[in-house]
């Protein structure tokens, strides 16, 4: 502290000593309001994170799809003139992205995406014994796509591999349609139909796709399917995922292909968490305003009791601006000292929710966690808010007469 600040250090510790009940609420108050805070941020923040994780876990930030096959008018129509014309939109069909061999090098040499994985997908059938289950097929290149959602980090049983002949499924599926890791399996679509042996299981996190999701190698789908070659998609995993959408906006406009972000097929959750951040905003503001309010409310009354000896230091030489700086070192050490209460008390509640807190599984909801830059931001805060509050009384304790604060 510069040495210029002793004089007004002493004289602001004395009078929080001599009002230590007051000193004492008012750190209590800043210290709650801070460990709101902090607790609520990190609440939220583990909350998103755990959607998102759950949400792209099993899917692509990015996927690239051919366009759609639609009708073209036989001929175009005369400028000026109206047409009334009815056309019966085209029946959907699998569909390969044109020259993806050669896309996918380009894509990956882009700095903000992390993995590109050619996918082919499509409906089939599989079948054991008299079991019979509706599936989604997913030929994939298994490192490219574990780089995109994190594949083998969801194995449940067996060993993530997928040779020519292997599947890995969804374990509610195998469930379905009895089978291990190991056994085998027919996978049909139309005329079509293969065996495959079960070398995974795998749990994707949402009971649905665990229930129809067979995962094999990319060129027995494209056989099964019959687009030899072909990849129906490219699934993309960004380095910043909140950054998929600008990059699907610029991919867009460089390849004539159907671009769709995790954002577009997600709106319902990202309005969700849009609304989360602006409702925590918002809490964390009004609960600064109550501790500005608090602070400002107690170096008033602090101000009215001190007008004695205000008035003292004034006649014995201490300036406006001593006087002034007096009150803001008040408020900066009320602050400062109910930020670091405050962050201890933060850490306390959540660990009684990550310790006591449980699923129905008797698992953790989800771990939440104060991070570092999160807690020194709200220190930072709340001690700027604490010489905030402190400015009005400040102000009025400067402008006092030396003279008639002494006789009263």
């Amino acid at each position: 502290m510069p040495y210029w600040l002793g004089f007004e250090r002493r004289v602001a510790l004395r009078f929080l000593r001599e009002g230590r009940m007051q000193t004492l609420l008012i750190i209590v108050g800043v210290a709650a309001g801070v460990a709101v805070i902090a607790y609520i941020s990190a609440l939220i923040n583990g909350l998103q994170s755990n959607t998102l994780n759950k949400t792209l876990g099993a899917q692509a930030h990015i996927t690239l799809r051919a366009p759609d096959d639609l009708v073209t008018p036989a001929r175009a129509p005369e400028p000026g003139s109206a047409l009334l014309t009815e056309t019966q939109p085209r029946a959907q069909r699998l569909r390969s992205v044109a020259n993806w061999q050669a896309l996918v090098p380009v894509l990956e040499g882009m700095g903000a995406i992390a993995g590109v994985s050619p996918t082919m997908a499509g409906g089939g059938l599989a079948l054991r014994g008299e079991a019979t289950q509706a599936v989604a097929l997913t030929g994939v290149d298994l490192d490219r796509y574990d780089r995109v959602v994190g594949l083998r980090s969801k194995v449940i049983s067996g060993t993530a591999r997928l040779s020519p002949g292997d599947a890995i499924l969804g374990r509610e599926l195998a469930a379905d349609l009895g089978v291990r890791v190991g056994d085998r399996l027919t996978l049909q679509t139309g005329a079509v139909s293969d065996s495959a042996r079960v070398t995974a299981l795998v749990d994707l996190g949402v009971r649905d796709l665990n229930r129809r999701t067979v995962i094999m190698p990319l060129r027995a789908a494209q056989n099964l399917l019959g687009l030899p070659g072909g990849a129906t998609s490219l699934d993309l995993t960004v380095n910043d995922v909140w950054a998929a959408q600008t990059l699907a906006q610029d991919l867009r406009r460089q390849f004539p292909y159907k671009i769709e972000s995790w954002q577009e097929s997600n709106a319902a959750l990202v309005t969700a968490l849009n609304a989360q951040s602006i409702s925590t905003a918002l809490i964390r503001g009004v609960v600064l305003v109550v501790v500005v309010l608090g602070i400002a409310s107690v170096l008033v009354v602090s101000v009215v009791q001190k007008r004695r000896e205000i008035g003292i230091l004034r006649a014995m030489g201490a300036t406006r601006g001593q006087v002034l700086r007096i009150f803001l070192l008040q408020g900066a050490v009320v602050g400062a000292i109910g930020s670091l209460l405050g962050l201890v008390l933060a850490l306390g509640m959540i660990w009684l929710f990550t310790t006591f807190v449980r699923g129905s599984d008797g698992q953790p909801l989800f771990n939440i966690a104060l991070q570092a830059s999160t807690a020194v931001q709200v220190a930072l805060i709340a001690t700027v808010c604490g010489v905030l509050a402190a400015i009005a009384p400040a102000r009025r304790a400067a402008r006092l007469d030396p003279a008639q604060a002494i006789r009263i």
